[in-house]
């Protein structure tokens, strides 16, 4: 039988909600209620899409659109992210025997815990949630407090993943008019299976290409779930301080890419290495497919034949990224966006951008 008392909504002090939230950790349901699910894989809340976005209209028009970029605040608030999570012990059985170094991680949307709030993720007790007020807020001091620099945010699933893209000033240009804008993205989990990362993701203006880099080269910078985590995203802030260099590195590589000629052969060399080969036919047609579109979109691809990009390894490089990002899925549009950033894609292309500096170097 529910009980009435622990996770009532009446008003009680800081130590009574405190124990109402231990108590409440025993009922609460992994089954998820059907307003939080959606097939474009964004938190619904109360038939409210959590995400905003400017400029072009994504994901099938849905999410708050504002007019122009918002600040830390105003990203959150349009977004629907100001909600907070909470790390509940858990218990087993009948006899509610105590669960030794398990919690639950509960999407908190009210004042006290509901029967109906989302479990996120099971955790053990090193485990310190970031709230995601906490986790947006120190992007400000890159800019200046209150610059308005974001461009979207949201929340994937039932929150388990939070994300916040804030473009920087100024821009790469890589060759003539071929120019590649700056951002960087911070996303947050709360179900336990990742860190706070902090990622260099360039946009390609003409293709609007995610250029995602090699996870080793330094342009991904991750935060553990610890009890240090504030201690650690202080220290992101003196990490962050070198993002015009960073960037500049960024502006130079990109244009030695493009200084690279790529004939048949080093084309044929390059995507080999990018899709190994498989020993499962299956795969391996699958393989075949992605060199042989990947080889397209080198030669078509969207600014792949502007003086300076045509024919070069950045141009190799884009027709990877434009495959990955734009073409090769058939899912919808914040499906391909999750697995640019997060997922398949951001994989394949954080291997393009390894593979491009092992073989700039070995044939310069």
């Amino acid at each position: 039988m529910w009980p009435s008392s622990p996770c009532s909504n009446t008003k009680q002090t800081n130590n009574q909600e405190a124990q109402s939230l231990l108590l409440c950790a025993f009922f609460i349901s992994t089954k998820q209620p059907k307003e939080n699910y959606m097939a474009h894989n964004l938190l619904i809340q109360n038939g409210q899409v959590s995400m905003f976005y400017i400029d072009e209209v994504p994901w099938h028009g849905l999410g708050v659109k504002l007019n122009g970029p918002a600040t830390a605040q105003e990203a959150i608030s349009a977004a629907q992210l100001d909600w907070k999570v909470v790390k509940l012990p858990l218990f087993a059985g009948s006899k509610r025997l105590p669960v030794p170094d398990r919690f639950a991680v509960v999407r908190r949307t009210g004042d006290l815990i509901q029967r109906t709030d989302p479990v996120l993720g099971v955790v053990s007790n090193e485990y310190t949630p970031l709230q995601n007020r906490q986790a947006f807020q120190f992007f400000d001091p890159i800019v200046g407090q209150n610059a308005a620099i974001y461009h979207t945010a949201g929340a994937l699933g039932n929150g388990e993943r939070v994300w916040i893209l804030a473009k920087l000033p100024g821009h790469i240009r890589v060759a003539g008019d071929d120019l590649t804008e700056k951002y960087l993205l911070l996303s947050n989990s709360h179900d336990g299976k990742s860190s706070v990362t902090i990622k260099f993701t360039p946009v390609r203006v003409v293709c609007q290409n995610t250029l995602t880099l090699a996870l080793n080269d330094g342009s991904v910078w991750r935060v553990a779930h610890h009890a240090d985590i504030q201690q650690k995203l202080k220290q992101a802030h003196e990490m962050l301080g070198l993002i015009t260099e960073k960037f500049a590195d960024m502006e130079q590589t990109f244009q030695a890419m493009s200084r690279v000629q790529l004939d048949q052969n080093r084309l044929g060399e390059y995507l080999t290495a990018v899709y190994p080969d498989s020993t499962e036919p299956d795969k391996q047609l699958l393989v075949q497919r992605d060199r042989s579109w990947s080889e397209f979109f080198f030669d078509q691809g969207k600014g792949n034949r502007l003086a300076g990009v045509e024919g070069t390894l950045w141009a190799g490089f884009n027709g990877v990224t434009e495959w990955v990002d734009h073409r090769k899925t058939r899912q919808n549009s914040n499906q391909r966006l999750n697995s640019a950033w997060f997922g398949d894609s951001a994989r394949i292309k954080s291997r393009a951008f390894s593979v491009a500096m092992d073989k700039m170097a070995a044939w310069n």
